[in-house]
């Protein structure tokens, strides 16, 4: 009896091509689309609306000839996704919508739709490849790296379980993405030459202060820069006297630099601290600097923006990072570090930020991440994972 499988249909070329690998592969596939967001508040003009997304996953599975249905998330969506994004904003720190998305829609209401349908696997077009293997006689699945480095997808799925692995199949994952393409138009399926979406995950792409106004109130504050020579970039280097370092040396040197209205000068004003993430220079409006203006650092309490002068601001980086124990997550739980360990493995910070050599080191407050070079844009909210080589093993969100 055939396998059957449940195929997220997007309306996008990758989750087409999934669908159509593994039809020809033999197992009995249906294709399901997700709508999980009305509102338009905020998406830019001329990006395509669901319902257009809708059209062209119909006509996917027309052409392929496979069972079609649609689902509504879009009340749930807002609830674990949407609140959550604003909510996070409001503190000062920068979601990853996308990593949440996947962890609380793609890979949980998803899956149990399609069990309601007989599922034995579910299908995305995502670029990352599963591997199975065996732990003191238990299955363990292992999550890896896409095949085509310019579009490994792995990063968006580092808050996964080893149940969400276990019924995930990666089609199109050992693919580059002129191959996804190329097979498209060969089987002349609707969404060859279909662009890529853009965007936050399901409600596209938009003006994020208008999308947060929706929630988020603009209230006037300033801007205030600070001078490059500031006294703490170079208490905040790191004296390798010892190894591993103590804990207290470690919290300094991976605790985001801390401002006071005394450390620099008013530059400009702005509608609100919580708009703005580290790494910024949209939407700051300062002018007769002698070069572009980064966000560094904000205060959402005092309604604060502090910047700096130049892409090479020393305020723009940072050694290492802290991720709180309760906030820590293991794809590979039977490689889960304990309290006093350490090891090196390499981090990404942000979706295709090209891998970095760090040292983890575990503790009871949780995991302080030390790299090798100094990292731009380490922001609060946003999620750090962590891999051996090309398997991702776990991730957290960063303090």
């Amino acid at each position: 009896m055939k396998k059957k499988v449940v195929v997220g249909l997007s309306g996008g070329v990758d989750s087409s091509v999934a669908a159509y690998l593994l039809k020809k592969e033999g197992y009995d596939v249906t294709g399901l689309f997700m709508i999980n967001w009305h509102d338009t508040t905020g998406t830019l003009s001329g990006d395509c609306p669901w319902n257009d997304d809708l059209i062209f996953a119909e006509l996917v599975a027309r052409k392929l000839e496979i069972p079609f249905h649609k689902i509504d998330f879009s009340e749930q969506y807002r609830k674990r996704v949407v609140d959550y994004m604003f909510a996070e904003y409001e503190k000062g720190r920068t979601p990853n919508p996308d990593v949440l998305c996947n962890r609380e829609v793609k890979f949980d209401l998803f899956v149990k739709a399609a069990l309601d349908l007989d599922a034995d696997f579910i299908a995305t077009g995502h670029y990352c490849r599963k591997e199975e293997t065996l732990v003191n006689g238990k299955t363990v699945y292992r999550l890896l790296a896409g095949s085509d480095p310019n579009k490994d997808q792995s990063y968006f799925l580092c808050q996964l379980s080893q149940q969400q692995l276990s019924m995930a199949l990666f089609p199109i994952g050992h693919l580059i993405k002129q191959e996804v393409r190329k097979i498209a138009q060969e089987q002349k399926l609707p969404t060859a030459a279909k662009k890529d979406s853009q965007g936050i995950c399901f409600v596209g792409k938009v003006s994020l202060p208008d999308f947060l106004q929706q929630k988020l109130k603009a209230k006037k504050g300033v801007i205030i820069e600070i001078n490059s020579e500031n006294p703490q970039y170079k208490h905040n280097q790191p004296a390798y006297a010892e190894l591993p370092l103590p804990e207290q040396q470690l919290e300094q040197l991976c605790s985001a630099y801390s401002y006071t209205h005394e450390d620099g000068k008013i530059v400009g004003k702005h509608n609100g601290a919580h708009f703005f993430t580290i790494g910024q220079n949209k939407g700051l409006n300062i002018g007769g600097r002698p070069e572009q203006s980064f966000v560094i650092a904000t205060d959402v309490e005092k309604n604060i923006i502090y910047t700096g002068n130049g892409q090479n601001h020393p305020g723009l980086f940072r050694k290492g990072l802290f991720i709180p124990a309760g906030e820590i997550h293991w794809l590979r739980n039977d490689l889960k570090m304990l309290p006093g360990e350490n090891r090196d493995y390499v981090v990404r910070i942000r979706y295709r930020q090209n891998l970095q050599k760090a040292t983890l080191y575990c503790h009871e407050k949780g995991i302080y991440i030390l790299f090798e070079k100094p990292q731009r844009g380490i922001t609060p909210g946003q999620f750090a994972a962590w891999y051996d080589g090309e398997e991702l093993l776990g991730s957290g969100v960063i303090e």
